[in-house]
């Protein structure tokens, strides 16, 4: 996932599929949205809980929820990244150390009530260890990601919409091939997981694009720094374009307590609870600072083109292949117990992380003045977009 999403936001669109396999049946829950219900005040069974990665964005948060439910963690990384958030914790946590590439003696041994993939950036990963741990394992949750389906062509696209699971043959630019790339992989994998645990054994979610504290992309910082500074801030898209994210402590949350009711089958974790425009997105998340300023909504597909805008997640240009890419179903993950933070919540916390001591100025900068980025241009697009008009 580190080369294909997280350079989306860089160079284009970022996921990948459309086709075959995976009928409703083979992905459905076991567990009814009745069952589901007020999950959160459930008392729980203390799980041994194995995580596959830790360290990055999604881990720590997970890591943090089920500590406080009393469950124990051991993690499995290289041992080369620290967290930014949540580092206290750490201490508490069971740390092995290995290599998904070629490296996993340290996982020869062991129990654990559930494990949860958070670094299959490869098929082959996520076969080996569901491999090697089918038998010493009781669940296995594969973080997946909705680029499963990628080229995003329908309004809405359901856990039974196809995913494609080859890649297609004449792909001619680099970009396409990273994002159907991106999207077997994942998709293969999640075949990879049932594989070898079963429908009865497996949860795949596919979370869309994470926002929140500790996100390394910085494909969402762009507001919390934009809204907090005021005056004219561009808003690209026209008003009613859709737009999608979730906060990634939801998806963290949700995910152990789905491991808590043994919940199995494939789930969109798709936010907002429901469908949002742009306009209602950027009026609402700019209530999180107490400044002034003034929307500017640029609303020319062809003009934001030119200026080398096409998305500042949440929003992207729902043109082509990228159409649905906000119009992924969440109803039944919400059946069976998604919740969502307010966006402003998501806001104030991912600003508050990002100018506190768990990141460097070093790090700060790569964003911030990063040459040629948008953030630097908009100034300069806002400029030319007056000059547009007249």
């Amino acid at each position: 996932m580190k080369k294909s999403r997280r350079s989306f936001i860089k160079i284009g669109t970022l996921f990948g599929l459309t086709a075959p396999l995976f009928s409703a049946q083979l992905l459905r829950p076991v567990y009814s949205p009745k069952t589901a219900k007020n999950r959160t005040n459930l008392p729980t069974k203390k799980l041994r809980i194995l995580i596959l990665g830790g360290t990055s964005f999604l881990g720590p948060h997970q890591i943090a929820y089920a500590l406080s439910r009393g469950h124990s963690i051991t993690t499995f990384t290289r041992g080369k990244s620290l967290p930014t958030i949540h580092q206290a914790l750490f201490k508490e946590v069971e740390q092995l150390i290995g290599n998904r590439e070629n490296d996993l003696k340290v996982l020869e041994t062991g129990k654990w009530d559930v494990v949860i993939d958070n670094s299959g950036h490869k098929t082959a990963w996520t076969k080996k260890s569901a491999v090697l741990l089918k038998d010493r394992v009781g669940l296995y949750i594969y973080t997946s990601s909705t680029g499963v389906y990628y080229p995003y062509l329908e309004d809405r696209i359901t856990e039974e919409t196809e995913v494609l699971t080859t890649m297609p043959q004449n792909l001619k630019s680099e970009e396409l091939k990273i994002e159907y790339g991106y999207g077997v992989m994942k998709a293969t994998s999640e075949m990879e997981t049932i594989k070898a645990f079963g429908t009865d054994r497996s949860l795949i979610i596919r979370p869309t694009y994470m926002i929140g504290p500790a996100d390394k992309s910085d494909r969402f910082i762009y507001w919390p720094l934009r809204l907090s500074k005021g005056g004219d801030i561009m808003v690209p898209g026209k008003k009613k374009d859709p737009v999608q994210y979730i906060d990634v402590r939801d998806v963290a949350e949700w995910t152990i307590r789905s491991a808590e009711e043994k919940l199995t089958g494939t789930f969109n974790a798709v936010g907002p609870r429901n469908a949002q425009t742009m306009n209602a997105f950027i009026n609402t998340a700019k209530e999180a600072f107490e400044v002034p300023s003034t929307l500017v909504h640029i609303t020319d597909y062809k003009f934001l083109k030119e200026n080398g805008v096409n998305h500042i997640v949440p929003w992207i240009m729902p043109e082509g292949y990228n159409y649905g890419s906000a119009r992924i179903d969440n109803q039944k993950a919400i059946q069976n117990g998604l919740t969502f933070r307010e966006v402003t919540t998501s806001i104030k916390d991912t600003f508050n992380w990002w100018v506190s001591d768990a990141l460097s100025n070093e790090r700060r900068a790569k964003f911030e003045h990063k040459e040629g980025s948008i953030f630097l241009r908009e100034k300069e697009i806002l400029k030319n977009w007056g000059n547009y008009n007249r």
